[in-house]
């Protein structure tokens, strides 16, 4: 088996979800400073899932996002939230800026909020860098312009995210090397590397277990070098005295992720029933249509839409 066959598909995702979540402020830092200052920390800030969510039902699937919504204080006390794109795809993508557009004024009309829309392109092609929507049609004009941060870029400075000491310089070396490190034995030494660098940061056991598993995540080896790999980062726990990582951990970290990918799926399929749902209200507000056939129409049981329909009564 070669080693493409034997390489787990890569699960971009959810590592940048993980990654985002317990590291929002330093991502700011790292990569949007200047909107990094503008932000009162002092306030604290929380996510929006459901928020999230509910402006992204019927949104294309197929195609790996890692999309998080972030309510903060600016200095001057306004709440604004921060729509987080990042685009970890192989290939760029051509609507990307239509979609960062999309959910703008999704957001904007449902919940009437001041919105900021950051992207992350994690992609190695130089020229994909998508800054603006724009349309125009017989004098009617709409332009939409986004902060980017391209991590290529710092393949130019690699020294600066080797001695920086914002936790989140690791994930962006991880997400390099993950996508430029295609050759499995240099995939390995590059990963462990990286956990030889998070060992000799002074980080705390939670602290390093967390960016273990990310940069586990991420970087990830055929099978066949997994017993090289864990004797690596024995040899390093040895060395430095932290006796942090075990085989038991580390098959804790593999269910783990496991059990992240089955909530994705239940999370697609989740949006899917709500866009039918939805589709399924239209219906029943603008046409005529019996239960039965609009239960046919969009796969729906029967007593679901007359449910919808009791509902949408009221």
């Amino acid at each position: 088996m070669s080693d493409q066959d034997d390489r787990h598909r890569a699960d971009h995702d959810s590592p940048w979800k993980m990654a985002l979540e317990a590291y929002f402020k330093e991502f700011l830092e790292l990569l949007f400073p200047t909107i990094n200052q503008h932000v009162d920390w002092s306030k604290g800030y929380s996510f929006l899932d459901k928020e999230l969510q509910q402006i992204t039902v019927g949104a294309e699937s197929g195609r790996r996002y890692a999309d998080k919504l972030i309510k903060v204080y600016a200095k001057d006390g306004s709440e604004t939230w921060v729509l987080i794109h990042v685009e970890v795809q192989g290939e760029p993508e051509v609507e990307f800026s239509e979609r960062m557009f999309t959910y703008q004024y999704r957001l904007r009309d449902r919940y009437a909020m001041e919105v900021v829309s950051l992207a992350v392109l994690a992609d190695t092609r130089k020229s994909f860098r998508p800054t603006t929507f724009h349309y125009e049609r017989w004098g009617c004009e709409l332009t939409f312009t986004f902060p980017t941060a391209k991590l290529i870029d710092w393949e130019g400075n690699w020294v600066a995210l080797e001695t920086s000491d914002n936790v989140f310089a690791l994930v962006v070396m991880a997400q390099i090397q993950a996508k430029r490190v295609k050759n499995s034995a240099t995939r390995k030494d590059t990963k462990v590397a990286l956990i030889r660098l998070l060992y000799e940061r002074g980080y705390n056991r939670e602290q390093i277990l967390r960016l273990f598993n990310i940069i586990d995540w991420m970087i990830q080896l055929p099978k066949r070098l997994d017993p090289d790999f864990a004797q690596a980062v024995y040899a390093i726990q040895e060395e430095k005295h932290m006796p942090y990582v075990n085989t038991i951990e580390r098959l804790g970290i593999e269910k783990g992720r496991q059990e992240g990918r089955q909530e994705g799926r239940q999370e697609a399929e989740q949006r899917a029933l709500e866009g039918k749902r939805n589709a399924a209200r239209k219906l029943i507000a603008l046409t005529e249509m019996s239960d039965q056939l609009i239960a046919e129409i969009e796969e729906l049981p029967l007593e679901e839409v007359a449910k919808l329909r009791a509902e949408t009564k009221h």
